[in-house]
């Protein structure tokens, strides 16, 4: 967490203190976490670009974990998740 970020907030009382330092810390594990599904998603299409269906697959098979538990923890919409999903399904599915 940022040491300054107390004094950024203009928080004044306690409770209210302590539910920024939460929210502060919440958000950087949100953005951890929706980094790495982000990541999970490019290593799919990067490999769907090179044309090695092999390695599409392997990537889209641990991506997809990674995706559902960002629904469960509410980081992405289900349906924006179902989205991905079948949409690089079908990418991969298309390679002959």
């Amino acid at each position: 967490m940022n040491k300054y970020f107390l004094e950024l907030t203009v928080a004044n009382s306690l409770s209210a203190r302590k539910r920024a330092r939460q929210g502060e810390r919440n958000r950087m594990a949100n953005a951890s976490k929706r980094s790495f599904v982000r990541t999970s998603i490019k290593k799919v299409i990067n490999s769907i670009e090179s044309g090695d269906k092999a390695a599409a697959e392997a990537a889209y098979k641990a991506a997809v974990p990674a995706i559902d538990s960002s629904v469960s923890q509410g980081i992405m919409h289900r349906n924006k998740a179902a989205r991905h999903k079948s949409r690089l399904n079908t990418h991969i599915r298309a390679m002959a």
